[in-house]
């Protein structure tokens, strides 16, 4: 007899539930919102993943009609939740999560057939997206926390330094970006690790991921943790010079949690998800981390310390 048993969500619209066969398991993931990305691309984006020897959920069965897809179970086993237990392997854990990274930035493919057999093609992260996401900081928790004037002059200085700094990267678009590349999802299973919530996956800059990772604003470490795995996944490469990849790893780093602080303010306002909130000062701890690193901050620095001298 089979059952479903509802999951805790994530930041997004889907629904997800959990179905029991006998002795198997699969997760049905609902999407009414958005529903090209949150099945198809998603599938789409599996799909490349495991053609690449990655794990990541197969496809069991679609109803796209009904708004689902029934997919592969990885379980609950979080790398998130198994380094809160054990922080003594975090090393450990992370040098293997570098190495699954290199395995996605090795990623030739960059179209395949979804399931309504037509090609899905991932898209470039253009600098312009880079720019829109950074705007959701103006866009949601500026609004929530500054009057209208100074506001108003607040973004208008931020959204060209935001420009400015988007023009600062020096690597180009082209390798696999999972987008949201953090140990929450990251799934342990049979000592092998897994990956899910790939449905945003853009063809971009190799340094996104990494810092990702390493700034992740669910997983609290120390700089010199943060510093040994930068370091690592530095050893790992060849053939690229290393400051370009430190600048756009220290430029992606405060632009995604400038959009992280826009996207928990915005799900606590329009969502009512409040549980995200308390993660916002860890991002900008993160922010004040990277912004003293890195001349290029120095508008960028002035600018926040003049509206949000006690975030920063």
């Amino acid at each position: 007899m089979q059952n479903l048993k509802k999951l805790k969500g994530d930041a997004s619209n889907r629904k997800f539930f959990r179905k029991k066969y006998k002795n198997h398991s699969s997760i049905v993931i609902l999407a009414k919102k958005n529903k090209f990305k949150n099945l198809l691309v998603y599938d789409a984006i599996s799909k490349i993943l495991n053609k690449n020897k990655i794990m990541a959920p197969q496809l069991y069965q679609e109803n796209y009609k009904d708004n689902y897809i029934e997919v592969e179970d990885f379980g609950n086993k979080t790398v998130f939740k198994t380094l809160k237990k054990n922080k003594n392997k975090r090393i450990l854990y992370f040098k293997n999560i570098i190495k699954l990274l290199n395995q996605l930035q090795s990623i030739k493919d960059k179209k395949i057939k979804n399931f309504k057999n037509k090609y899905y093609n991932i898209p470039e992260y253009k600098k312009e997206i880079l720019i829109q996401e950074a705007d959701l900081f103006s866009e949601w928790y500026v609004k929530k926390n500054l009057s209208k004037n100074k506001r108003q002059h607040f973004n208008r200085k931020f959204k060209k330094i935001i420009k400015t700094l988007s023009s600062c990267l020096k690597m180009k678009n082209k390798v696999f970006v999972h987008r949201d590349f953090h140990v929450s999802n990251l799934m342990l299973i049979n000592n092998r690790i897994g990956v899910i919530d790939s449905q945003d996956a853009l063809i971009g800059n190799r340094a996104y991921d990494l810092a990702s990772l390493v700034d992740d604003v669910r997983l609290k470490t120390s700089k010199t943790f943060k510093n040994k795995i930068f370091n690592f996944y530095m050893n790992s490469q060849k053939n690229f010079e290393k400051n370009k990849i430190k600048n756009d790893f220290e430029i992606l780093s405060i632009l995604r949690n400038l959009k992280i602080i826009g996207i928990f303010t915005r799900l606590a306002v329009q969502d009512k998800k409040k549980n995200y909130l308390k993660l916002i000062p860890y991002a900008w701890s993160l922010i004040s981390l990277r912004i003293d690193q890195n001349e290029t901050f120095l508008d960028l620095k002035k600018l926040l310390k003049k509206y949000f001298k006690k975030n920063l």
